[in-house]
């Protein structure tokens, strides 16, 4: 007795001794905990700035003002309006005469090639598209805002520095005499960049645009949403709620499971031996990348439908199946409508994933220089991470511009859809 009061007090004593040092101890790892966190935020922020600060400029493209003859001898010789004609005629010759004519005393051959080199070789293509549309412009004069040469655009954004030696920049002394007549008097300047939202792929900087890679994107979401959607949500339901509970669907369930962990690039080796060497697919088209993507993406979608359909209170389905209620009538009339807020959110995310990647994509050709805008899930396109990649991959300066302009987009449909998922979320969550 005596010996258990006198163990006691030490008992006490030694807890309260090493009370301060556990609570130190939590509050260290509180103060971890949130320097990790904020050295993470850090990290992404300055990915963003540097992302931003790199591709901001890529949606403005300098362009200069000129006075273009629309001869009818270069355009329409005989007079005709015949479309092929104009389709064909030289309409990069009458770029070249109003640069002679801005600067009568260039004569060397020289200067005239870098003379002629100040405007991107896409102003013959636009005074083309221009003249197909209105051939009423043969035999005027008009004042017509063109497109620069990506060096002239870098040097307009301040990317090349006027004031290092001529043998360390791109552009001559003479060259950048004239940008600065044309600044002088306000024929140069920046204006929006639309090219770069709806224009297709370039070998030239400045005709290049993100508008063929989008609309592929778009498509390979579109056959990934209509084919994973209802297989992943029919596969959940199945395994849920009336597959039996044996060795089998056991086994069907670590599958999936594990299929969420595969590399991506495995899905995509599938797609070339299965859709395209096999059944004989197009390549490079939205529609094989879907079928590849909606592989990818099913594991996910079924988890979380899954999970959704779990989240659904046993009493939902007693009740329903108390009242006369057939199992099908239980399932599609009360738990799936219930569950299917937590569906989409899956599959939102499972799409947001699918519209990231690009290893799968590689394989399956969708890495190939397309310029055309696809008009269907059949023609041969691109993706946005691919396109990203294709132009990280070149040396111009104004690439690595629309490189991180391109991943400004991307990231802004990823956070897009990222949103919508959680708006979803919160307006049709039920709390059980």
């Amino acid at each position: 007795m005596n010996k258990s009061a006198v163990d006691q007090p030490r008992t006490i004593d030694r807890v309260n001794a090493s009370l301060k040092q556990r609570y130190n101890r939590e509050r260290r790892f509180r103060w971890f905990g949130l320097g990790a966190v904020l050295l993470g935020l850090l990290f992404v922020g300055l990915m963003f700035l540097n992302i931003i600060g790199n591709g901001y400029g890529a949606f403005q493209q300098t362009r200069m003002l000129l006075e273009i003859d629309y001869h009818p001898e270069v355009i329409d010789p005989a007079g005709e309006r015949d479309p092929a004609t104009l389709s064909s005629a030289n309409y990069a010759a009458l770029v070249k005469s109003a640069l002679r004519t801005r600067y009568p005393d260039v004569a060397e051959r020289r200067e005239k090639r870098e003379l002629y080199g100040m405007v991107s070789s896409g102003a013959a293509l636009l005074l083309r598209a221009r003249v197909m549309a209105d051939p009423g412009l043969i035999g005027t004069r008009q004042s017509i805002w063109l497109p620069a040469d990506d060096d002239i655009d870098m040097l307009i954004k301040g990317h090349i520095d006027r004031k290092v030696p001529e043998s360390e920049r791109r552009l001559s002394d003479r060259v950048i005499g004239w940008v600065e007549q044309l600044e002088s008097t306000g024929a140069i300047e920046r204006q929006f960049n639309l090219t770069f939202l709806t224009g297709g792929d370039s070998r030239e900087p400045e005709l290049a645009g993100i508008g063929g890679a989008v609309m592929g994107s778009l498509y390979t979401l579109l056959v990934t949403l209509l084919l994973s959607f209802p297989i992943g949500v029919a596969a959940a339901l199945y395994l849920e709620e009336f597959a039996p509970r044996n060795r089998w669907t056991d086994l069907v369930e670590v599958n999936i499971n594990n299929l969420a962990a595969v590399p991506s690039i495995v899905f995509g080796l599938l797609g070339l031996a299965v859709f395209i060497n096999f059944f004989g697919l197009p390549r490079s088209a939205p529609l094989v990348g879907g079928m590849v993507l909606t592989l990818m993406t099913l594991p996910t979608i079924i988890i979380a439908s899954r999970a959704a359909l779990k989240s659904v209170p046993p009493s939902i389905r007693e009740a329903a199946l108390g009242i006369g209620a057939s199992r099908m009538q239980m399932v599609f009339h009360h738990v799936l409508p219930l569950a299917m807020p937590g569906m989409l959110t899956g599959t939102i995310i499972g799409m947001a994933q699918a519209l990231g990647e690009t290893a799968p994509l590689l394989m399956i050709g969708m890495v190939a220089f397309i310029v055309d805008i696809p008009g269907s899930a059949l023609d041969p396109s691109t993706v946005l991470p691919v396109q990203i990649f294709l132009w990280a991959d070149s040396p111009e300066r104004a690439f690595m511009e629309k490189t991180s302009a391109a991943i400004m987009v991307l990231l802004g449909f990823l956070i897009l859809m990222n949103l919508i998922a959680v708006i979803l979320r919160k307006r049709f969550e039920r709390r059980w």
